[in-house]
């Protein structure tokens, strides 16, 4: 199947310009003036921005679907919910859980894999635990926390068939730092996290090929001028990424912009850390083995209150990032498409819109609304 997208103001080189876009089966077949193609599908699309695909590297769910309970169908079910907000690859957050349900969830995952998909691609697992600190656990459950624990990892990414892709870990728990090259080794993108770590520890753990700091300023110990800590350390690194949750309530617009004023535009990744009510109206829900209540949008753990996960989609990360910048579309996208694609070692065919990458394309209207999302050159969602 063939789509050509004509006339639309398309991404490229972090700059829009007039041109048209030829998606041929699961590929970016073309991209010029005035293409013509035999057999295609001609989508005018004047007057709207064409994108790269949005990627989510961090998110435990949505549309009452929790990724660790999730089933193949339920997976299916979040990556057609993702098409709905712009996103076109995502990754599977497994919160901490025992041995038996992160399995479970893995072989669900394969499932998956095997059948015919009609959203957003599921493109690999993200391992947020178990090797976290207690006292920066947030929505983790304690009792479930343990020191690293390389056999039991090899376990998962056999199981995985090498598909976890991305893991967070807390730099102060013991062996992590040592740790960090052989998870490297398994074919992980090591984060940083959860976590109450020292300026020294954090370095070391950066030092020794952390890539990331999860949701950066949220469950980590905060810059002090004395004692700069974790954050200090993620924020004055020039190469790691960090993420960061666009909603409001995790990170003051201000912060937001303080963030990527320190890390640059390359190096911030918007994630939305959603849960199962993402899409849903408040109420009651869980997060791994959780109980969460959401109220006006804000989720927290049933408990004791703290905040567990959000209730955010990546379109509406989008345009909180352009109301909290006040930046151009252009210099706001590479949150959502390349910076994640690079971090997590796809950018080689996913996160920008070049002839021979994989069909992964989003159009916008005027107002950055999504209008239509085209996932490996099928058109997944229409407005």
């Amino acid at each position: 199947m063939k789509t050509l997208l004509k006339n639309g103001m398309v991404y490229r080189n972090h700059e829009f310009a007039k041109t048209d876009v030829l998606l041929d089966g699961r590929t970016i077949c073309a991209v010029g003036d005035d293409l013509q193609a035999d057999g295609a599908k001609v989508v005018d699309v004047a007057g709207a921005y064409v994108v790269p695909g949005f990627i989510d590297v961090h998110t435990h769910g949505a549309v009452g679907v929790d990724v660790n309970g999730a089933s193949a169908e339920d997976f299916e079910k979040i990556c057609r919910f993702q098409a709905t907000q712009g996103t076109t690859s995502w990754q599977g957050s497994i919160l901490t859980d025992t041995r038996e349900q992160t399995l479970a969830c893995i072989g669900e995952y394969n499932t998956w894999k095997a059948m015919e998909h009609e959203g957003a691609d599921l493109m690999g697992i993200h391992l947020e635990g178990p090797f976290l600190c207690a006292d920066y656990k947030g929505a983790m459950p304690e009792h479930l926390l343990q020191k690293p624990n390389m056999e039991l990892l090899k376990e998962y990414q056999d199981a995985a068939h090498g598909d976890i892709r991305y893991i967070t870990v807390s730099p102060e728990v013991e062996g992590i730092p040592e740790f960090i090259p052989e998870m490297k080794k398994l074919g992980m993108v090591v984060a940083i996290g959860h976590s109450g770590a020292d300026y020294d520890t954090a370095r070391k753990a950066i030092a020794n090929g952390a890539m990331a700091s999860t949701h950066t300023g949220n469950a980590m110990k905060l810059l002090h001028q004395h004692f700069p800590a974790i954050w200090g350390a993620v924020l004055e690194d020039d190469n790691l990424y960090c993420e960061i949750i666009c909603d409001g309530r995790h990170l003051h617009p201000g912060t937001v912009r303080l963030i990527i004023k320190t890390k640059g535009l390359d190096r911030v990744v918007a994630i939305t850390d959603s849960i199962m009510a993402a899409g849903l109206p408040d109420g009651d829900y869980k997060l791994g083995v959780n109980d969460v209540v959401v109220v006006d949008g804000d989720a927290k753990l049933k408990s004791d209150g703290t905040r567990a996960g959000s209730t955010l989609t990546t379109g509406k990360a989008l345009l909180n990032l352009l109301e909290f910048t006040g930046k151009p579309l252009e210099q706001i996208l590479p949150l959502l498409t390349e910076n994640p694609a690079k971090l997590i070692g796809v950018y080689d065919r996913i996160g920008s819109i070049e002839e021979g990458k994989e069909a992964d394309v989003v159009v916008l209207d005027k107002d950055c609304q999504v209008i239509r999302t085209y996932s490996k050159g099928k058109e997944v969602y229409r407005k």
